[in-house]
């Protein structure tokens, strides 16, 4: 169910499908399907995903994992990702649609994740 949550977005679609077949989706490919889908599925489960990338070793999954955990990041917007892309050869948004990459729209996050973007926004108003 988790699996089928996170693939209802185009781009974590992409990326799973990518994943599934042993594509290297690049380190920042890796970064932002980590930040995203540890809000959906395991840390095992997400480990072993990451594992699938042909050139990511379970040990470096379950790292990226840990860090990821650790950072407590944000999943990113569509301008961070566009830029992430930028830095690599596997093309994290599978087109240049727009709305492509964002990830509020189509999955439900934590709480937390939402509280933090509103405490952010309102120091910056400040």
């Amino acid at each position: 169910m988790a699996m089928e949550d996170l693939k209802k977005n185009h781009m974590m679609a992409h990326l799973t499908d990518a994943l599934e077949n042993g594509k290297d989706i690049g380190h920042y490919g890796r970064l932002v399907y980590a930040i995203i889908a540890r809000h959906f599925l395991s840390d095992d489960e997400l480990a072993a995903q990451l594992a699938k990338d042909r050139d990511f070793s379970e040990d470096a999954a379950r790292d990226l994992v840990r860090q990821v955990q650790e950072a407590d990041y944000n999943p990113p917007r569509r301008d961070t990702i566009v830029e992430y892309m930028e830095k690599q050869d596997f093309p994290i948004l599978p087109d240049n649609d727009p709305n492509e990459g964002n990830v509020y729209r189509d999955l439900e996050f934590p709480e937390h994740v939402y509280d933090r973007i509103r405490e952010y926004h309102h120091q910056q108003a400040e």
